[in-house]
């Protein structure tokens, strides 16, 4: 992986992580059109490094939204009831998907992350599926809860139980845990923009566990492959491109429709399987 490589990368990661189109089927997709990790121990230390630069996705969210952890902090302590609440809620939503990740991540990995079973198809099908949700969504629910829904302070641990059972979706590549976080959170009562803050908020919790298990895991494998430069230079990247992309976000779903991410994701996906079925 070359210098340039890893900048890719990290713009992809920081780009696609908090947005509805899925940051690990487009980290898929760009590690096979740059030929990097195709085989072996060098797709060990791929894999690895893909997730393992969500780190600085992670940075980008604590630091946009601080005041919430700082919030959830004062809360732990017992000097914040509302942010005590949020941290218990955000904790219910996390269990789903760290029960089924630990009991199920061997045969996702095998037959789902772009191996050799079914290749690209599981992602191109997911950002159709997904693309077409939006579209369905957008004419729908969404509107309402634009307009009308539950803040995160009176979301309940149920409510939360059922957003955490919708991010289990995400681990199909290509599904999108924000996607499926914010459809939860929407489903469950939240209006829009609560429910986009706290898919945002629980993808601290649930990347920061996915980044420090595959460190801990194939840390070694990684930087034996690629040193220590490109790890943080593409988490720095991560980082900026990150906390722009969630920026922007937030302020173009004030006041726009969700149906520019359901046609990305129509297109992305048509194109993947044109170019699989010509190949």
């Amino acid at each position: 992986m070359t210098l340039v490589q890893s900048v890719v990368l990290g713009v992809v990661e920081g780009v696609t992580e908090y947005l509805p189109v899925s940051s690990t089927g487009h980290l898929l997709l760009t590690q096979r059109l740059l030929h990097i990790g195709e085989s072996g121990q060098e797709k060990i230390a791929a894999d690895a490094y893909a997730v393992c630069i969500q780190a600085g996705a992670i940075l980008a969210v604590l630091g946009l939204y601080f005041r919430r952890v700082r919030q959830m902090t004062l809360g732990l302590v017992g000097r914040d009831s509302e942010g005590r609440s949020l941290l218990i809620n955000l904790i219910v939503a996390f269990v789903p998907a760290a029960a089924i990740g630990f009991l199920l991540e061997k045969k996702i990995k095998l037959y789902l992350f772009g191996g050799d079973h079914w290749g690209l198809w599981p992602i191109a099908g997911a950002w159709i599926a997904g693309g077409l949700l939006i579209l369905i969504l957008d004419r729908t629910l969404i509107p309402k809860r634009r307009s009308s829904g539950l803040t995160l302070g009176q979301l309940t641990w149920r409510m939360a139980l059922g957003i955490g059972l919708a991010q289990c979706l995400a681990m199909w590549p290509g599904v999108s845990r924000s996607l499926a976080t914010i459809v939860g959170g929407m489903v469950a009562g939240l209006a829009l923009a609560d429910a986009v803050e706290f898919s945002f908020l629980l993808g601290l919790i649930t990347l920061t566990a996915a980044t420090g298990k595959d460190a801990l895991e194939h840390g070694r494998e990684m930087l034996a492959c690629y040193g220590i430069m490109r790890p943080i230079l593409g988490m720095a990247v991560a980082a900026i491109s990150a906390a722009v992309a969630v920026k922007w976000m937030v302020s173009y779903l004030r006041c726009h429709p969700m149906a520019i991410f359901g046609y990305y994701r129509l297109a992305l996906g048509a194109a993947v399987v044109v170019a699989m079925v010509a190949h």
